[in-house]
């Protein structure tokens, strides 16, 4: 026996006794494995056992295999071009284990996934997740059955807790948000809404005794209006806090009877009892489980037609050196082979010539422009309007005021209800002394900012240090179309942007709705407004600047590349600029968009219907002329600058299907692992996504979104609705007249409310897609 065949030998025998552990393994979990019964043909009966398996491999199509995995996992089942696929069972060395549905080596369709805890998941899967209809037991007794979206209950979903408790309710990112009842294991129970896994808006709450609790919530205690009443009939009626200066109602007794000695605090503390059950997490996610497969036959040899650098032959390389490794054994027929696979490299060049006439130039990561606007100091011509502004900040910010409540009366919201001060060089009782010229200040209902910025969750002192402290503002080098000006903090988290009357008069028309909208919808995407103030400058002209003070949308840890203004309107809507005049700065257009953003499911759904609400409201506003302003870091370039595709650097055999998620595995398992950590990424800023480049038809220069190529980046994206002080006045409508005349209606963007909502978001929903 010669050397080689003794290796081998050897090699077959260690195999065979992997082969049986794994099944003696696999056995006591899975119970008795079936295998299909073989034929006297089908036996082995040399040495070339190997030789015949890999021949029956690459010709059928399905069949069933019994493998050990190069890591000792093991899988029996249906296979498919060195992948399950079809219905199968895999064991991992760890003790997890799946029994179901598979395609191209994912978890897909229906299956079973076991935890060595023995904790379970029965339901669907998809893309390696759980997803779909499912049922999860915990090992300790926890049970959930309902709608999961990548391994998070999403969806309707009914949880049954270890302790007793349990929940039957809607459900977002893993936690209780929407419609629910939540049950204690002593009867009590809470039937209303929720809100990040805690009980928070309209809902009642219902003792065991007869008592119960109707009313407002707020991080599961009652908050606002509300009545709490007695099963003899008595009853307290009030505005509830845990705060006991915002605490008042009235006590109601019945006939007689009555609680006189009561005290409404006695609530929060009998609520501090029923806490709700966070239950177990899950384990190792199903998705965390990596398969231990070979290479796919197809991955290797079918090539790549385009690359980033522009190379056809991208894989048929690799395809030619793994066959070549055999060196001069390849045996009789060898040179044939090798002609024939140069022939078909000839062809595939060809073709991918012919396709690279037809393909998108490479993309570059865009040139960073310089830092935004020119620092107003000493000798510039808003020099004194800035310190002006900056004393009344520190004035209307830093003044005593009783506690904000969110709770607001409408006399709050009257455009009359503002306050002037005078702010005269020496100083007065109530303002400092200063080296800028004396003017006056006033704040516009300045309680219902107050509230915003409560509300948005911004601290007084860091709002002040942003816009009052030592840092200049900067001026953003030219004004905006409508002749405001717009500074920004030396930190970048506030912009603040001068106002015309009319605006300043939309702005306080529309407050009392914006309030209440902002605060229904944690997750809006319209513009953030903090204050609204004028500054009235002594002198002859007498001249009043009026100014808001608003979020900056692109404030981030990630670098923007590339910023478009988004309308669905088409006139107009390029940039003036020449190509090397464009920066990561430069403000781009409708008709500049070459992308498609692909969100995840659960992101997805949420970012729909917040642009319905949103849209909603400032059609009902009847606001037009807005628009989503959205911003985009790219994730991956290489060093000379050129943007990567995702899956340009996934080893051949590790690629991700394109039903899969976009960001790597384990971030997305990361992510999700810590529901919590979805809390932090709100819609709109940071999210990770996919930019899918597009390419307009050239015969069709009016084509707002183009055609999807296939090319994929990935990115983190910030966007939000900005130009929302633009109401459907007279002048817009003989705008709108005057341009109807000359241009087709729909292509122009000052139009009805209506019609502009429907058309901003059709635009949107094409430019903003499910990842599936």
């Amino acid at each position: 026996m010669s050397k080689d065949q003794s290796y081998v030998l050897k090699a077959w025998e260690v195999t065979v006794r992997k082969t049986q552990q794994a099944k003696k393994r696999a056995n006591s979990v899975f119970g008795t494995v079936s295998v299909a019964p073989h034929t006297d043909n089908d036996t082995p009966t040399d040495e070339n056992d190997d030789e015949t398996t890999t021949n029956r491999s690459s010709s059928e199509e399905f069949y069933h295999a019994e493998r050990v995995l190069p890591n000792e996992d093991y899988y029996t089942g249906q296979w498919y071009d060195n992948f399950p696929h079809g219905h199968g069972k895999y064991l991992w060395t760890d003790g997890c284990m799946y029994i179901g549905d598979w395609y191209n080596g994912k978890t897909m369709g229906n299956g079973k996934f076991g935890w060595p805890s023995g904790a379970t998941y029965e339901g669907e899967f998809k893309s390696g997740y759980m997803d779909g209809i499912g049922t999860y037991t915990g090992p300790s007794g926890d049970a959930y059955k309902g709608q999961w979206v990548m391994n998070l209950k999403h969806g309707h979903g009914v949880k049954s807790f270890a302790n007793g408790d349990a929940y039957d309710g809607e459900w977002r990112r893993g936690l209780q948000e929407g419609q629910g009842k939540y049950q204690w294991s002593d009867g009590s129970y809470y039937i209303g809404e929720w809100k990040n896994g805690t009980i928070c808006g309209k809902g009642s709450f219902v003792w065991t005794n007869g008592n119960r609790y109707d009313g407002f919530w707020d991080e599961g205690f009652p908050r606002g209006n509300g009545t709490f009443k007695w099963d003899n009939g008595s009853f307290y009626v009030g505005h509830w806090s845990k705060d006991p200066e915002e605490m008042n109602g009235t006590y109601y007794p019945s006939g007689n009877e009555g609680n006189l000695e009561w005290d409404p605090k006695d609530l929060f503390n009998n609520l501090s009892e029923y806490t709700i059950c966070s239950g177990e997490r899950v384990p190792t996610l199903p998705s965390q489980k990596k398969l231990s497969v070979w290479n796919s036959s197809k991955r290797i040899e079918k090539p790549r037609r385009t690359s980033v650098d522009g190379r056809v032959s991208v894989g048929v390389d690799r395809a030619f050196e793994k066959m070549n490794m055999w060196g001069n054994e390849i045996g009789e027929g060898g040179a044939d082979m090798r002609k024939e696979l140069d022939a078909e490299l000839m062809r595939l060049d060809a073709e991918g010539i012919q396709s690279l006439k037809s393909s998108p130039v490479p993309m570059k990561l865009p040139k960073a422009g310089r830092k935004q606007g020119e620092t107003i100091s000493k000798g510039h011509r808003n020099y004194e309007l800035m310190l002006n502004l900056q004393l009344g900040i520190r004035h209307s910010v830093g003044r005593q005021a009783p506690a904000a409540s969110l709770d607001l009366k409408p006399s709050a919201f009257d455009p009359k209800d503002k306050i002037w001060r005078r702010f005269p060089r020496e100083g007065t009782k109530y303002t400092p002394p200063h080296q800028s010229t004396e003017f006056k200040w006033k704040d516009y209902c300045p309680l219902v900012f107050r509230s915003l910025r409560k509300l948005f969750k911004v601290d007084p002192a860091d709002y002040m240090l942003s816009i009052c402290g030592n840092d200049a503002l900067r001026e953003l080098s030219s004004p905006g179309k409508s002749g405001s000006f717009f500074y920004l903090t030396n930190d970048d988290r506030y912009m603040i942007k001068t106002m015309k009357k009319s605006e300043t008069k939309v702005l306080l028309g529309m407050l009392a709705a914006y309030y209440n909208h902002v605060r229904a919808f944690e997750n809006s995407l319209v513009i953030r407004f903090f204050g609204l103030h004028c500054v009235k400058l002594n002198g002859p002209t007498q001249k009043k600047v009026r100014f808001v003070i608003m979020g900056n949308l692109f404030c981030s840890k990630y670098s923007v590349h590339r910023r478009f203004d988004l309308k669905g309107s088409s006139l107009g809507r390029t940039t003036d600029k020449p190509e090397s005049e464009i920066d990561s700065n430069t403000i781009l257009k409708d008709l500049d968009l070459n992308f498609i953003f692909r969100l995840q499911k659960a992101w997805y759904q949420e970012f729909i219907r917040q642009i319905d609400k949103d849209c909603e409201f400032l059609e009902q506003e009847r606001i037009m002329d807005y628009s989503l302003l959205v911003g985009i870091h790219f994730r991956e370039a290489s060093v000379a600058g050129e943007l990567i595709p995702s899956g340009a650097r996934t080893p051949i055999g590790e690629s991700e299907e394109e039903s899969g998620p976009r960001l790597s595995r384990a971030e997305v398992d990361e992510l999700l692992s810590d529901p919590s950590r979805w809390a932090s990424i709100r819609l709109g800023t940071n999210m990770p996504a996919r930019a899918e480049r597009t390419m307009r038809k050239n015969d069709c220069e009016l084509q707002l979104v183009g055609e999807p190529t296939g090319e994929f980046y990935e990115v983190v994206m910030i966007f939000g609705i900005i130009d929302i002080l633009q109401d459907y006045d007279i002048s817009k409508k003989l705008e709108h007249a005057y341009k109807s005349i000359q241009y087709d209606p729909s292509s122009i963007s000052a139009v009805d409310p209506r019609q502009y909502s429907r058309r901003f978001r059709d635009f949107i929903f094409k430019v903003f897609t499910d990842d599936n």
